[in-house]
């Protein structure tokens, strides 16, 4: 196994643990009552109406891509990394029956929550298919929009990410994600493998971030909005993670200590936010 499928293998156990403990999130990082976690991300009230609870609960989010995208109906779109399903009903919602909604996900679990959510929520215009956003089983210039929450700073090969995102997208087609990013993180924090699974230490800058999709031949690239984490959001965020016995969700995170989690809360600050970025395929070559 070399290094990448080390870290889709750790990724998706943590991920995998998580559904197993029902409370716990990781991207969000707060174990929340059913739906708090979706709405605190930026989810309207109204596009989680109707939704099964259990979507909710199961958000590990940082944002609502759906919600700014301008997704109508009869469009095609692409969840990458679709988790429990929330993006998925949210954006089948939207695109009516008319429309069509893909989500990948790599973890078994993840994919059966996801089908029994979509099952629950009586769609018929939702399928979840099994794979990695490096290498998408879906068909070139095929989608109207990709979506993605908080999954693409997990991804050992980005810029492999950003040429999928670019293949998948019809001509004029678009992507909004919701995304960590990173910038001037101190290497003793990014490197601690506790912060993988929570979005932190595989994040990139924002300025690489814009530069990848770029590369990969998108275009009106830009970041639509920005949450940055202060010292409060950072430490509850790594708190969270441990649970009152002591033990992370992962086993590296149950290294974690008060003393540890105070010094990288402090080392994090200004350094990590939540970003919203937009990006449009040409609508010719």
């Amino acid at each position: 196994m070399n290094d990448q499928d080390t870290i889709r293998s750790e990724v998706s156990e943590a991920y995998t643990r998580v559904l197993e403990k029902e409370s716990k999130s990781i991207c969000g990082c707060n174990p929340q009552q059913k739906g708090v976690a979706a709405k605190l991300a930026g989810y309207r009230s109204h596009d989680l109406e109707g939704l099964p609870a259990d979507a909710l609960t199961n958000s590990f989010g940082c944002g609502d891509p759906v919600a700014f995208s301008g997704v109508k109906e009869g469009d095609t779109v692409l969840d990458l990394g679709s988790g429990a399903g929330i993006d998925l009903l949210v954006a089948a919602k939207k695109v009516g029956p008319t429309g069509r909604v893909i989500g990948v996900d790599m973890t078994d679990a993840m994919i059966e929550k996801a089908r029994t959510n979509i099952a629950q929520a009586g769609l018929e215009n939702v399928e979840v298919r099994k794979g990695i956003i490096e290498d998408l089983p879906v068909e070139d210039n095929s989608v109207d929009w990709v979506i993605s929450n908080c999954v693409i700073n997990l991804s050992p090969d980005k810029p492999k990410v950003f040429s999928e995102i670019a293949r998948v997208l019809k001509p004029g087609g678009r992507m909004v994600v919701s995304d960590i990013v990173v910038d001037g993180l101190p290497g003793w924090v990014r490197e601690n493998k506790a912060l993988y699974s929570s979005c932190v230490a595989g994040a990139i800058s924002e300025s690489a971030y814009i530069a990848g999709l770029k590369r990969a031949g998108l275009v009106d690239v830009a970041v639509q909005d920005r949450l940055v984490y202060d010292k409060s959001q950072l430490k509850a965020f790594l708190d969270s993670e441990l649970s009152a016995d002591g033990e992370g969700c992962c086993s590296a995170l149950a290294s974690l200590t008060p003393r540890m989690i105070e010094k990288m809360s402090e080392a994090a600050v200004g350094k990590v936010w939540s970003a919203r970025v937009y990006a449009k395929k040409p609508a010719c070559c």
